[in-house]
């Protein structure tokens, strides 16, 4: 999360306030974190949105250091939540490396509920992806929004790349199956399927979502080669519900997590990381097309603890 990018005002950052909440008095490390001071960092932790089990972790991590006698100053305070925060975030080596099918094509399936950006996430991805030299065709397999289509048909255009799309009410599967097909006739290496994020039923949903990967890989063995969970990091706690529901789904291998052009709300994404056990691949700083940027745990933690904090307006 580059602060250059982050636009808008300034609000309390959350270091800011573990200092009013931890260090009551100048003495407060010295004579070492008492109950008081860590009951009150889990409540804020909590409120920041960093769920129970990511916070009990984090306090309990403090207060080994505290009795280690390791927590002497301000720095060695924000030093031991910024480590222990990286480690828990961290993932893969080069978290922004997609994986590619040999031969081809690689198909990426994207997830998750409606509102959190799948649609848009689908055409940073490409555009990435074409940044990286290969070629990458759309499919519009959110065929329960007209609006869905549409949009992914206007990224198409803007990025010149060929779009896949079915009619409005369609089936998802045969638009995903169609897009595998016209991959392999064009010669395009990697296709991005976008799909629904609400039926009528929250089963009705995951039903379609298997059948769509049902009928991908029979298509084409072994694919969809990477399917992601594109989560809105600002919905806390129920990013990490979704979750847990398209993980027993659809087994993802990673995690978008999108509107994090703030860091006010930053905790979820240890939240998510934490307890859904999925890498963090990509987030999301905005709604321009270069506005995804691979995850980097150290420099999320590091901006996460951050002096000020800028929330977009």
């Amino acid at each position: 999360m580059k602060p250059s990018r982050l636009r808008g005002i300034e609000k309390q950052s959350l270091w800011s306030r573990i200092k009013q909440v931890a260090l009551t008095d100048v003495g407060a490390l010295m004579r070492g974190l008492n109950a008081d001071d860590l009951e009150n960092l889990e409540r804020l932790l909590i409120e920041a949105d960093f769920g129970v089990p990511a916070t009990v972790e984090l306090i309990q991590a403090l207060e080994d250091e505290v009795r280690r006698g390791k927590l002497k100053t301000e720095a060695d305070l924000k030093r031991a939540l910024q480590e222990r925060l990286s480690a828990m975030l961290a993932g893969p080596e080069n978290p922004g490396d997609i994986v590619r099918a040999e031969p081809g094509p690689t198909i990426i399936l994207l997830v998750g509920v409606n509102g959190t950006g799948k649609t848009t996430t689908a055409a940073k991805l490409a555009s990435r992806l074409q940044e990286e030299g290969r070629s990458v065709l759309l499919a519009a397999a959110d065929t329960y929004r007209a609006g869905a289509i549409a949009q992914l048909q206007v990224w198409a255009n803007r990025l010149r790349l060929p779009c896949v799309a079915g009619a409005p009410g369609g089936d998802p599967a045969a638009v995903a199956f169609d897009a595998i097909d016209a991959a392999i006739s064009r010669g395009v290496d990697t296709v991005i399927i976008d799909t629904a994020g609400r039926l009528h039923t929250q089963e009705g949903l995951m039903d379609e979502l298997r059948k769509v990967a049902r009928v991908i890989a029979r298509r084409l063995p072994g694919a969809p080669h990477e399917t992601l969970l594109v989560l809105d990091g600002t919905v806390g706690q129920n990013a990490v519900q979704q979750g847990k529901l398209f993980s027993a789904a659809v087994s993802p291998t990673g995690i978008v997590v999108t509107k994090l052009d703030g860091s006010a709300r930053g905790g979820a994404v240890a939240a998510v990381r934490r307890e859904l056990s999925l890498p963090v691949r990509f987030i999301g700083l905005g709604e321009a097309v270069e506005d995804l940027e691979p995850f980097d745990a150290e420099r999320f933690a590091e901006n996460l603890l951050a002096e000020t904090a800028v929330e977009a307006s």
